[in-house]
């Protein structure tokens, strides 16, 4: 495939460093995969990098400050390192991506599969003329990102995470998603089986399906969604799956009736809400309004009375008045979830909701951010008390301390447990759960004989 990648790439070592959502993760464990083959180590500790590849995010403000914070991390750690940026602040802001020092290469979201590609054409350089094409930057307009990389990473002995979709097709007015990764595509159902198939050979028993709307799944295949995990769920090895994000318009019965009665798929959903305000909603673009939203979680739990849901929400929207914020928190505390997962809205350049003039203080985006949180917090214990007592199937996993192990239930409840040492980890035992660890971040357990 890379003729020149034998010679130039065998020995190097490389430095990764992934900001964002697990597609992130993925895309970057696909990356290492493909330069491990081609004789490119992860870098030891201690050790200088030959090739520093940063995997950017680009979802607020904030995120954009901490891609630029990482680069110039890498720089300074990996002195004279090939220095590669990609992801979706890569994309949208490449120019200014590239003018920081050290930086070689900026690629953008359609020339995130060529990175091998253009790390062994640099590599080949010479040294004056990889000092010559420094600052770099190849991007595609977001009308011709069509490219799907595919990517099956292994987030530790236990989760893989399946990217079955890209891109988006939404526009809504807050979010930049669409410029940064194009219009929404997929695999097709018979690669992304392989790939899980591969997982399942390794050892893997839970895969999280993952992508930036999968709901869309079939955009460029002409498959459904529905029926993608009907074939998943017929992988041998894999016992969990796990859907990340999904829009509730997209979470259809046929879907949530095929999760309730299939084999592996967990009662665990993730469906962002964004505001419990219809009129913020309208302002936003959204394809729902909250008493779809409701009904949706209703639905949900009907089907499946032990889901554990977690819900997105985003505070400080602009156009987000006093009243609208009372009635999204109303509406948030009447809903039977879980979790909320609470972002302070940040202004992303070209997008809609710039035009809307009501703008909130970043005070207020606090304070309000705050109300939900704790709103989350109360949900979240009140959820997991309905388990204490209970035995559930845990998937045990190791820590870094001898003795002690982590693990999630089928419905997403995190338990610790005390067991000897020998206990293997990566596999499936039914655990009676108990009162709260000593941080309050999970139910302590002991593993059950019934």
């Amino acid at each position: 495939m890379y003729f020149c990648a034998v010679n130039t790439l065998k020995g190097k070592k490389a430095a990764y460093f992934t900001l964002g959502c697990k597609l992130n993760f993925a895309e970057t464990s696909e990356l290492g995969l493909q330069l491990r083959r081609l004789g490119v180590e992860p870098v030891g500790r201690g050790e200088t990098a030959d090739i520093c590849i940063v995997n950017t995010c680009s979802v607020t403000e904030v995120a954009d400050a901490k891609c630029r914070q990482a680069i110039h991390r890498m720089v300074r750690k990996h002195a004279g390192a090939l220095v590669v940026v990609t992801g979706c602040y890569a994309q949208l802001r490449p120019e200014r991506l590239a003018d920081i020092d050290g930086v070689d290469l900026v690629l953008g979201s359609e020339q995130k599969g060529e990175v091998v590609r253009y790390i062994c054409e640099r590599l080949a350089m010479m040294p004056e003329e990889r000092a010559l094409a420094r600052h770099e930057f190849h991007t595609s307009r977001t009308a011709d990102i069509r490219t799907f990389m595919p990517s099956c990473s292994c987030g530790d002995r236990t989760r893989y995470f399946l990217k079955v979709q890209d891109g988006c097709d939404y526009y809504c007015t807050y979010c930049t998603i669409p410029f940064a990764r194009g219009r929404s595509r997929n695999g097709s159902i018979a690669s992304l089986v392989r790939q899980a198939e591969e997982a399942a050979a390794a050892g893997g028993r839970e895969i999280v399906i993952t992508g930036v709307n999968i709901g869309d799944f079939g955009r460029t295949t002409g498959e459904r969604f529905v029926d993608l995990l009907r074939a998943l769920d017929k992988v041998d090895g894999i016992q969990r799956f796990r859907i990340s994000s999904i829009e509730p318009n997209l979470l259809t019965d046929e879907v949530l009736e095929f999760c309730a009665s299939s084999r592996a798929f967990m009662p665990h959903f993730h469906i962002p809400l964004q505001s419990g305000s219809d009129d913020v909603l309208r302002l936003m673009h959204r394809r729902y309004d909250t008493q779809f939203f409701a009904d949706k979680v209703s639905r949900v739990h009907q089907l499946m009375p032990d889901a554990f849901i977690g819900v997105d929400v985003i505070v400080g929207t602009r156009g987000e008045t006093d009243a609208f914020f009372s009635q999204s928190l109303s509406f948030m505390q009447q809903l039977d979830v879980a979790q909320y997962h609470v972002f302070s809205y940040s202004e992303r350049p070209g997008t809609k909701a710039l035009q809307i003039p009501l703008s909130v203080s970043p005070a207020e985006k606090h304070a309000r951010s705050q109300q939900v949180l704790a709103l989350s917090e109360e949900k979240l214990r009140s959820f997991y008390a309905k388990y204490m007592g209970s035995t559930r199937p845990v998937l045990l996993e190791h820590t870094r301390h001898p003795g002690l192990m982590h693990g999630f239930t089928d419905n997403y409840v995190r338990v610790e447990l005390q067991v000897d040492s020998r206990q293997a980890d990566n596999c499936i035992v039914p655990v009676r759960l108990g009162e709260w660890n000593a941080e309050k971040d999970a139910l302590r357990g002991e593993i059950s004989d019934t």
